[in-house]
């Protein structure tokens, strides 16, 4: 029986997978990937590896979750290393906790490469910490998507009074989210930032309001983080001070 690999390849930038997550991926024999997997990280795949595309999107799952767990059982009968290979880190609502615990329970080794997540790498992407000494010393996250038949949803009460709120796979529900957040509790007025494609040369920042979510949410194409808090403003004030200096990413349109 061989090995799986849960692997975390990172927020986009091929440049950001980890020395470790490479070395897994060019030594696999089978590759299950997800929608977000660029083509220069699948390029150091070895000659000959099989590459499988398991991806989901707004709810289309290409296999059921179900049938991704079965194959990787049943390629680790036939193969010695087989990569579950997924964006950003698989453990961060990745579903990696689900396919490593159906693995264990059917005694086959398993190793999780962590990679480094789009809940802070693409805020800082576009100079927008999570934390700050000024205004934030916590922050928490959360998706923004409720699937269908998911046993527990989001009570967005609970984050009334987090300081920073990093909010996955949110876009499509973005105009609600912003009208529950106002009802818990949180103002209108709180900054809002959505980094498209973030750390890819297609990055994209929106800077909006809560309210302005709210009531006319500006156009964002997926995949988006939605970042809610004071934050926001340090990202824009470091944007501003770059383009006076002509230098760096612009962080805001």
């Amino acid at each position: 029986m061989g090995k799986v690999y849960i692997v975390g390849a990172g927020p986009g930038d091929p440049e950001l997978l980890t020395l470790k997550a490479v070395k897994v991926i060019s030594n696999a024999d089978v590759i299950l990937y997800d929608r977000l997997i660029g083509k220069e990280v699948l390029d150091f795949a070895k000659p000959g590896a099989l590459l499988l595309y398991v991806g989901k999107e707004d709810g289309k799952h290409t296999i059921p979750q179900e049938e991704i767990n079965d194959l990787l059982y049943r390629f680790s009968n036939l193969y010695e290393s087989v990569v579950r290979l997924k964006g950003g880190d698989p453990m961060v609502f990745g579903r990696g906790g689900e396919e490593v615990l159906y693995l264990a329970e059917r005694c086959v080794e398993v190793e999780v490469v962590p990679g480094v997540s789009s809940i802070y790498a693409v805020p800082s992407s576009a100079f927008i910490p999570v934390t700050h000494r000024d205004c934030a010393s916590s922050f928490a996250v959360v998706t923004g998507h409720e699937a269908v038949g998911k046993l527990k949803k989001v009570d967005w009460r609970a984050f009334r009074d987090v300081e920073t709120l990093v909010i996955l796979m949110g876009v499509k529900n973005r105009q609600r989210i912003a009208r529950e957040l106002i009802e818990a509790g949180r103002s209108p007025e709180e900054p809002v930032a959505f980094i498209e494609k973030g750390t890819t040369p297609d990055q994209k920042t929106v800077v909006t309001t809560l309210g302005e979510v709210a009531h006319s949410p500006p156009p964002v194409e997926p995949p988006a983080v939605m970042v809610v808090g004071q934050v926001v403003r340090i990202g824009e004030r470091i944007s501003r001070l770059m383009e006076v200096a002509g230098v760096g990413r612009k962080a805001s349109d």
